[in-house]
C-alpha cells in the first residue's frame, strides 16, 4: 500500500479511484466492510482503491475537551487499512482552516479535484464539511452533479449490535474485552515501543517489558492475560496496566508485560499486546514478596487461559 500525506499535494494522479472516506479509528469490522467495498469496486473497473482519512482526528480540532481516546495510533491504523487490500492511503492534515470548508467545497476540492474520485464509499453516518453539514445523502446528490458515484454503506451488526468505535471504547473501558474483540474483528490491542523502565521486575525475578503505547485507549487498571507479538514471534504474557501501587512512586500509568518463558532484550522493539481477559484489578500489596506470590499466580492462570 502506498501512503501519501495531503490530498492536495499528491505526487501522482490517482487511477480513476474508488475512494473510501472516514476516520476509521480502530478499523473495526464495519470499517473493514466499507474498505473492502471500495477495493471490490475498484478492482471491478481495473482502477485504484484509496482510503482518505484525517490527522489529527477532527474531534481533536473541533472539540478537544470532548475528543474520545483513539483506539489505535496512526501507524497501526495504516497497517490495518493495508490489511484490507487498499492500494493507497491518503492522510489529510486536519486543522481549523480545513474544517472551515463547507461541504460542497470539500467535495469539489478534495474528492473531485485532488483525488479525481470516480466512486466514493462512505458509512451511513458519515458527515463532512463545515459544522458537519454534509451527509451521505448529500454526497449522493453531489455525485450526480459532479460526476462520481456515491455508495452509502449500511450499518454492520455483530450478534445484533451495530458496530461503532464508540461502542468499542465503552466495552474496553469496562474491561469487556471479548465483546470489544467481536466488534473489532480481532483482540483489542495495545501497541507501542518497548522502553527502559525502572528494572524492578528483574529485581523481583519477573522481568517485564515497559510499553509506551501509540494509541490512547486503555482498559481499567488491572492485570490481563494477553498475547505479545514482537519481532515476528508470539508469546503468552501477563500485562499490568496501572500505577504499580505497591511501590507508590508512579505519577502516570505504566504498561508492563511479562512474556512467559522469554529471555532477551526487547528495548526499542515494537510490541503488540493482544489483551484476552482481565485476571484481576490492580491491588496494593503489603510487601514485594506478597506481590511476587500474586504475580506467580497470575502467570499460572494466564498460561492456562492462553494454552
Amino acid at each position: 500500500m502506498e501512503r501519501f500525506r495531503d490530498a492536495e499535494a499528491l505526487p501522482r494522479k490517482l487511477r480513476a479511484p474508488a475512494v473510501a472516506l472516514g476516520n476509521f479509528d480502530g478499523v473495526h469490522v464495519g470499517h473493514q466492510h466499507l474498505l473492502r467495498i471500495a477495493v471490490e469496486h475498484a478492482r471491478r473497473r481495473g482502477a485504484e482503491s484509496v482510503a482518505l482519512t484525517f490527522d489529527p482526528h477532527p474531534a481533536r480540532v473541533l472539540a478537544p475537551d470532548l475528543a474520545p481516546p483513539l483506539i489505535v495510533g496512526a501507524e497501526r491504523k495504516a497497517e490495518l487499512i493495508a490489511a484490507c487490500d487498499i492500494d493507497t492511503l491518503v492522510v489529510q492534515p486536519f486543522d481549523l482552516g480545513f474544517a472551515a470548508r463547507d461541504a460542497e467545497r470539500f467535495v469539489r476540492e478534495i474528492v473531485v479535484d485532488a483525488l479525481g474520485a470516480v466512486e466514493v464509499v462512505v458509512g451511513y453516518d458519515f458527515t463532512f464539511g463545515r459544522q458537519r453539514a454534509g451527509t451521505a445523502k448529500a454526497l449522493e446528490q453531489m455525485g450526480g452533479r459532479l460526476g462520481f458515484a456515491a455508495v452509502t454503506v449500511s450499518p454492520v451488526a455483530v450478534d445484533g449490535l451495530v458496530v461503532s468505535s464508540t461502542k468499542i471504547r465503552e466495552f474496553v473501558l469496562q474491561a469487556r474485552l471479548s465483546a470489544a474483540a467481536l466488534l473489532l474483528g480481532r483482540p483489542f490491542e495495545v501497541t507501542g515501543t518497548v522502553v527502559p523502565g525502572r528494572g524492578r521486575g528483574r529485581t523481583l525475578g519477573i522481568p517485564t517489558a515497559n510499553v509506551e503505547p501509540e494509541g490512547e485507549l486503555l482498559p481499567p487498571p488491572g492485570v490481563y492475560a494477553a498475547w505479545a507479538e514482537v519481532r515476528d514471534e508470539r508469546h503468552a504474557a501477563v500485562v499490568n496496566i496501572g500505577m504499580a501501587p505497591t511501590f507508590a512512586d508512579r505519577v502516570s500509568p505504566v504498561i508492563e508485560a511479562h512474556l512467559l518463558g522469554y529471555q532477551g532484550d526487547l528495548y526499542g522493539a515494537r510490541m503488540a499486546l493482544l489483551l484476552k481477559q482481565q485476571l484481576r484489578a490492580e491491588l496494593r500489596f503489603a510487601s514485594p514478596d506478597a506481590l511476587v506470590r500474586q504475580i506467580r499466580l497470575d502467570i499460572a492462570r494466564a498460561g492456562e487461559l492462553l494454552q
